[in-house]
């Protein structure tokens, strides 16, 4: 039997853990409200049956049978904080249940948007370049250094995708006086000139854009769109930044179109991680390397936290979730990213 009369929650919360992603403050807020059973993502289904009964909430990503789920009679909410909503449980029975399922992405957008507005500057300017010149002494002063250079500000600008992290770069651009583009197949034009920016096709933004944003999920109907042809739409020398995830590029056609010196790239993401130490990519002119950080801040994963504490006390009051995102009937079943092994 449950050990007392606290809502339960479920806790299988891999790769992330518990004091990863709560205050030692929230985190005792979190014990003291809650009955709290901690298990493996595959272990859920040998939990008693009492707990499984009991269960009001899963901090998580774990694989679910319908079978399991039909013993989880108090299932309210599945909040995940991998941050990718995987094709492991079946969401049409959650959704006829009015289960919810909600994820804590939003915590990356604000520093990936800044990591990638980074890598942007660093490639517009050759500051990574310039360094490692100048530490092997041979740097080039004032004009010399900057035959390659260009301004993001008054530049045009593509972005591909705008969720909550297309929507914080948005935001970092603002004050660079930029023509932005954004191509989203999966948003009205007025939501994006709600925001400011213009809706186009995705090859206005290849070829009319000085920078290339890439902030989309891989969706069943996008994996390796971004090919050899979408690459040579590209105007030379421009810039193609890959912050969300590798699957929705052609890997090899970019790696080329950098070698063959038509654009410039930079990446915090890619098809195997951790990349192999022989992999061709780490030694290419051009072309800079973030190791999937960019969201990966302490703060942001505090915030998570606070996010799953804040739509608790939402649903235990019989309101529904507000501050995670919630999945989409439409759009869940079309979700392909890889899921994440390490923080």
């Amino acid at each position: 039997m449950p050990e007392s009369n606290k809502p339960l929650v479920v806790s299988t919360p891999d790769p992330r853990t518990l004091d990863l992603i709560f205050t030692p403050e929230a985190l005792q807020h979190l014990r003291e409200r809650y009955e709290i059973v901690e298990t493996e993502p595959d272990s859920i289904a040998a939990l008693p049956e009492d707990q499984l009964e009991a269960a009001r909430y899963i901090v998580g990503q774990p694989p679910l049978s319908k079978e399991t789920l039909d013993r989880m009679k108090s299932l309210r909410c599945i909040f995940n904080v991998e941050t990718n909503l995987l094709n492991n449980m079946p969401y049409e029975v959650l959704f006829e249940r009015g289960i919810h399922v909600v994820t804590t992405g939003a915590v990356f957008a604000e520093p990936v948007a800044e990591l990638g507005l980074a890598l942007a500057l660093a490639l517009a300017r050759g500051i990574i370049d310039a360094d490692l010149d100048f530490r092997h002494g041979m740097e080039q002063w004032g004009g010399e250094g900057n035959k390659n250079a260009r301004l993001i500000s008054g530049s045009e600008i593509g972005i591909i995708g705008f969720g909550d992290l297309g929507k914080a770069l948005n935001r970092l651009l603002s004050g660079f006086r930029a023509k932005v583009r954004v191509y989203d197949p999966w948003l009205p034009p007025s939501v994006l000139l709600e925001h400011g920016v213009e809706p186009v096709d995705l090859h206005t933004v290849l070829s009319n854009s000085d920078f290339v944003f890439v902030v989309a999920s891989v969706t069943s109907e996008n994996q390796g769109f971004l090919d050899a042809e979408a690459f040579a739409k590209m105007r030379k020398g421009a810039a193609f930044i890959l912050l969300s995830r590798a699957g929705v590029v052609d890997f090899e056609a970019l790696m080329k179109a950098v070698h063959d010196g038509h654009i410039r790239a930079a990446t915090d993401v890619y098809p195997e991680e951790p990349l192999p130490r022989d992999h061709p990519v780490r030694k290419l002119h051009g072309f800079l390397h973030s190791a999937h950080r960019a969201g990966a801040l302490d703060l942001a994963f505090k915030k998570m936290g606070d996010m799953v504490l804040e739509d608790m006390d939402l649903i235990d009051r019989g309101l529904p979730p507000m501050r995670g995102k919630r999945a989409e009937r439409e759009t869940v079943s079309r979700m392909r990213s890889k899921p994440v092994d390490r923080n």
